[in-house]
């Protein structure tokens, strides 16, 4: 399969899904893509009925393009990451990994437009997100969850406002960010530096005011964002954690455990916000972000040196602070349900407190008048007081 077939290949997906966030190639299988969530069949109609070992080594090849370090990547580490422009149309991030003998492969569709915070629906509390002047802020969440394109439209707020010099490492760059009112540079690991932690050191010998790290994978790479952004750096970066609370164990975990006074305080002296996410399926198809919010206080930071405690919960602290735009996923889920855009049954499998979840759904059941149980005709027995009797 030469390049030309493989772009006509990719071209037919997207015609086929418009909507597809994932094209998946594994041996074994036909053509894949991952339409809201759920992994489909596509284009059967050119007779691959299932994906040949020789099928998924040409594509591989194809995607690496030549790319000496991409390959020796992944035949010495079993897997590798690059970018792959399909002209005119789309961009993908691409990872290619062994299994079992044979590769298989992973296109991320990219959305070719830099998303703004109103394109993406978000709280008013993200324009103070964008404001800061330093610090360090986490976006987390599980792969695909959508940390990457709600940091592009945080970018996005500062490119339009702000006058600064931005500095972006990533693994590969996904959203190429136009020359506005900031300056961009954006660095693509394997190309432009050879790992985070040097990438991160050598950022801050480039004068930029914003710092984007793809993502904190090692202790090296945390302890250097942390000295950025208490020199004056703000410093975004995300990390594969569910919430704010297993954000700041995750973050104090990489460190001995000698270290973890200090790096609690270091933490508590730097961090300005904690944004977690999850896609969760809509009713009528596609898919919402709901979203847990934490800012920082007193409270806070005395959580994050001290850990928490009970009734000093990172948890119960987002709720006391909703006037703030702050939010856990129990309140946001449960808004969602009340603007009918989930099921009452996604509200209960995606909730962090299944109790909290079904106290505000019945909340909202009784002012509607609904019913909050499916127990009926109780009535008392009168005549047991008699038998006693």
């Amino acid at each position: 399969m030469r390049r030309p077939e493989l772009d006509y290949l990719l071209s037919r997906i997207l015609e086929e899904n418009p909507q597809a966030s994932d094209i998946n190639f594994t041996v074994g299988k036909p053509l894949q893509a991952e339409v809201d969530g759920q992994l489909k069949v596509v284009c059967r109609n050119l007779g691959i009925e299932k994906l040949t070992p020789y099928h998924t080594e040409m594509l591989a090849l194809n995607l690496a393009g030549g790319d000496r370090r991409s390959v020796q990547h992944l035949l010495k580490h079993g897997s590798c990451d690059l970018s792959y422009h399909l002209q005119g149309r789309a961009r993908f991030r691409v990872n290619i990994f062994s299994q079992r003998g044979t590769y298989s492969i992973v296109m991320r569709q990219l959305p070719t437009k830099v998303p703004s915070l109103e394109d993406l629906k978000l709280p008013p509390v993200f324009k103070e997100v964008a404001d800061q002047k330093y610090g360090i802020i986490f976006i987390t969440g599980a792969t695909g969850s959508g940390k990457s394109t709600t940091l592009a439209a945080v970018l996005n707020e500062i490119n339009q406002k702000k006058a600064v010099h931005v500095i972006t490492l990533e693994d590969p760059v996904e959203f190429v960010h136009p020359q506005l009112k900031a300056t961009f540079n954006q660095r693509e690991l394997g190309i432009d530096f050879d790992s985070f932690a040097n990438g991160l050191r050598a950022a801050l010998r480039q004068a930029p005011k914003v710092i984007l790290v793809g993502e904190m994978r090692d202790r090296e790479t945390v302890e250097i964002g942390l000295s950025a952004a208490e020199t004056g750096h703000l410093v975004l970066s995300t990390l594969h954690t569910v919430d704010a609370g297993q954000t700041i164990n995750r973050i104090v975990g990489m460190f001995e455990l000698e270290e973890e006074r200090l790096i609690r305080i270091r933490l508590a002296d730097t961090l300005r916000w904690v944004v977690s996410q999850r896609l969760l399926p809509k009713i009528g198809g596609g898919r919402v972000a709901a979203l847990e919010i934490m800012g920082t206080n007193l409270r806070v930071k005395e959580a994050v040196v001290q850990g928490e405690s009970e009734g000093k919960t990172f948890y119960e602290m987002m709720q006391q602070a909703k006037p703030f735009g702050w939010m856990n996923f129990d309140d946001c889920i449960t808004g969602l349900y009340e603007k009918g855009v989930i099921t009452e049954e996604t509200a209960y499998a995606y909730a962090s407190k299944r109790a909290m979840v079904k106290r505000g759904i019945d909340q909202i059941k009784a002012s509607r008048g609904e019913k909050t149980t499916d127990i009926e005709g109780l009535k008392i027995d009168k005549s047991y007081s008699l038998k006693m009797g």
